[in-house]
């Protein structure tokens, strides 16, 4: 029986408050979930049992399943769990389930996908993300997909540089300038009270230090993703979105991109693509 401390009661209420609800059908939330899947889509192809590992409301599980995989999302927040079975199941056949990262209710080399699109940014302790990486590992089968997903340790700092002007105050105010300090210092995020909006405590990282973290618990890397790599500070964003030769316009700049190493720290997500090494 593994040993570890219980989630913050911070992070679960965050998720019980039904803040993914929408969150990938606006604004920023379209161009993250559009080129995710996108980015997915190229290391999943055969019909395959996929462990979606933190995966909130179900939002790749349901599309996921309706391409025909066995898909089980395993989610910390029983209330989103609930969600997604009430209003995602009927769309498409999967399992839903309320599991940590760091004890998965699977059996050993049973998966031949596992997805952490969510659980790496939210353990600080280099140990928890050790314990959910090596989670991941035994439920992969040999020479398994792991894709897990990073925030970066510049975004909040480069959220607030972008909206930098007369009427926006983040960069003024003290109390969000140490919060950003400390991301950029140590990767811990924590939100002070006057950001409640704010996603709740994380942990932000460097993609290279993603990808030594996934390395070290037994896994090559076969890919490294910026998601909204620069596109993400086009002013008038979504209403560009929806035009669609703009649209089209900026997710070829983001493929152009997305594995630049440079261009990885200015985007809010970015996904590795990691290969459980076979024993």
């Amino acid at each position: 029986m593994m040993n570890f401390e219980k989630m913050s009661s911070e992070i679960y209420d965050f998720y019980d408050s039904g803040v993914e609800i929408g969150r990938l059908e606006r604004c920023l939330g379209k161009i993250e979930f559009a080129r995710t899947k996108e980015i997915l889509s190229r290391y999943i192809h055969e019909k395959c049992r996929i462990y979606d590992v933190g995966g909130g409301i179900g939002m790749y599980a349901v599309w996921l399943a309706g391409q025909g995989h066995q898909v089980d999302l395993l989610e910390l927040s029983g209330i989103q769990v609930a969600y997604a079975r009430e209003h995602f199941i009927d769309k498409a056949v999967f399992m839903a389930e309320e599991a940590d990262a760091r004890a998965l209710p699977r059996a050993d080399c049973s998966a031949d996908v596992v997805l952490l699109m969510g659980p790496l940014y939210h353990l600080q302790k280099r140990s928890d993300r050790a314990l959910a990486l090596s989670e991941a590992l035994r439920v992969l089968k040999p020479g398994g997909l792991l894709i897990a997903a990073g925030i970066s340790k510049w975004s909040n700092m480069t959220y607030a540089v972008s909206l930098f002007t007369d009427t926006n105050m983040y960069l003024d105010d003290d109390v969000f300038f140490n919060m950003i300090k400390e991301e950029m210092e140590t990767g811990k995020h924590n939100r002070p009270e006057e950001y409640r909006s704010f996603i709740t405590e994380a942990y932000f990282h460097t993609a290279e230090e993603l990808e030594t973290e996934i390395v070290n618990e037994g896994f090559s890397v076969l890919g490294l993703h910026a998601v909204e790599s620069c596109i993400w500070l086009t002013p008038n964003l979504e209403e560009n979105w929806e035009n669609p030769m703009r649209r089209k316009r900026l997710l070829q700049l983001a493929r152009l991109t997305e594995s630049e190493r440079e261009m990885i720290g200015i985007s809010p997500h970015f996904l590795i693509a990691g290969k459980k090494n076979k024993e």
